[in-house]
């Protein structure tokens, strides 16, 4: 999924993030902890820590996938489901946060069998 989500630059496009999961660019400004500016002006769009963010929101959607069934599963997950193991926060709590890695490093866990 993350490579149909590049730009013909090689950066993430929220627009085509947002049309993939029937939301609105606003909508995937919060889901990743940025504001819309951050996502809206092309400068401040393609700021390392504007792509960070969104990068790792669509690594994390896309490594649970794997075990969620679809894209649109993996996506509620990331939004609705707390993580026990993690304070109870969901994944978007914890990417908005700044602690993506947390998230990543989790979902590593998991898919080496370990538990949640």
């Amino acid at each position: 999924m993350q490579t149909q989500l590049l730009d013909e630059t090689g950066f993430i496009s929220p627009k085509d993030v947002a049309e993939i999961f029937h939301t609105t660019i606003k909508e995937i400004a919060e889901l990743s902890g940025l504001s819309v500016d951050a996502i809206s002006k092309r400068e401040r769009l393609q700021s390392k820590a504007s792509q960070k963010r969104l990068r790792d929101m669509v690594m994390i959607i896309n490594r649970a996938t794997v075990w969620s069934g679809s894209p649109f599963q993996a996506y509620a997950w990331y939004r609705s489901e707390p993580i026990p193991s993690l304070g109870d926060a969901t994944a978007e709590d914890l990417v908005r946060a700044g602690k993506a890695r947390v998230v990543m490093d989790y979902l590593a866990r998991i898919a080496e069998g370990g538990y949640a």
